[in-house]
């Protein structure tokens, strides 16, 4: 039953390969708690027991929500097919889990690395790049191509603040230079188009023109869009090393991932007074609960500032 699950999971829910995973990891890790007999473990006071091995094991609150989680999913499948009248999983008490703003970088660390990194997308490099002629394999042009990829990559994630599967699912086709958008396959097998900026349109129009040089031809439609310098698609531990690597230094501290370039997109819009709604069309989110916990970074930034500035903050609120 658990493959069928599985199989629901990605036909009819279209959940993500990784998430499959996900929930594939924790009914197998559930299948050895209860020795196999899982549709007959899922009861309140056996959950309650997995619950507290999954806690004994050193697990954090996170990972035992996302468990249970999975296990809820897994007995409403099982409702949906009469095999369970109730979910059980729903009477057990979860672990507190402490909640986590999104991390982001700030709008000028970002500014700094785009002027840092700019000739590399420029059309100086590029006609460095032809100038060695068709398919080259000389290193020089293997750099050229694999910085102007790299930033590329940057500029993407934070421009478009899509997701890494989301920037690796992108085809030459899914960029339309005319109406300066990008489509995006999401979550949940949606797309959504994305607004580019001019300045960001160029530039994936002078990437193109990198890629056709390397090539030796112009990529056809179905092409990915982002490719190594062998023309292989990018992969997903190929485009972490490129952020952590790329935004090392420049003033931009913490965890370096796309996932927070996309926070980044995200939080600097909302300062900018970007409606909540706009950016969660953008972003692909399936509910504004998902948008709205931005407004606590810029939240957090307004007590500062009113802690500085403000008259009545900076003594204290007293009237000396």
């Amino acid at each position: 039953m658990t493959e069928e699950f599985i199989t629901y999971l990605r036909d009819i829910r279209r959940y993500s390969p990784r998430t499959q995973d996900i929930y594939r990891d924790v009914l197998d890790d559930f299948a050895r708690f209860c020795d196999g007999k899982v549709e007959e473990s899922l009861v309140p006071s056996l959950l309650r027991r997995y619950e507290a091995d999954l806690i004994n094991r050193g697990e954090k609150a996170r990972t035992v929500h996302q468990h249970m989680s999975v296990l809820s999913g897994y007995c409403r499948f099982l409702m949906q097919k009469g095999v369970l009248q109730s979910n059980p999983a729903r009477t057990v008490k979860r672990p507190k889990m402490e909640k986590r703003l999104p991390e982001y970088y700030q709008v000028r660390s970002m500014d700094a690395y785009f002027a840092a990194t700019d000739h590399w997308a420029g059309e100086d490099e590029l006609e460095i790049l032809r100038s060695f002629g068709p398919a080259p394999t000389d290193k020089t042009a293997v750099e050229i191509y694999r910085h102007r990829l790299r930033r590329l990559i940057i500029s993407l994630l934070y421009g478009a603040g899509i997701r890494r599967a989301e920037l690796i699912g992108l085809t030459v086709g899914s960029f339309d230079p005319a109406r300066q958008v990008l489509r995006v396959h999401g979550k949940g097998d949606k797309m959504r188009e994305i607004p580019l900026t001019p300045s960001l349109c160029h530039e994936i129009c002078l990437y193109l023109n990198a890629v056709e040089s390397m090539g030796g031809g112009a990529p056809p439609a179905d092409a990915p869009l982002l490719v190594t310098e062998k023309g292989r698609a990018l992969y997903p531990v190929y485009v972490d090393r490129t952020v952590k690597e790329e935004l090392d230094g420049y003033g931009i501290t913490g965890r370096k991932s796309p996932h927070v370039l996309r926070h980044s997109v995200a939080t600097a819009l909302l300062d900018d007074g970007a409606d909540l709604n706009s950016i969660k069309e953008m972003l692909g989110h399936a509910s504004l609960a998902a948008t709205q916990v931005y407004t606590h970074n810029s939240v957090d930034r307004l007590k500062k500032v009113y802690n500085l500035a403000h008259p009545r903050a900076k003594n204290g609120g007293s009237n000396d």
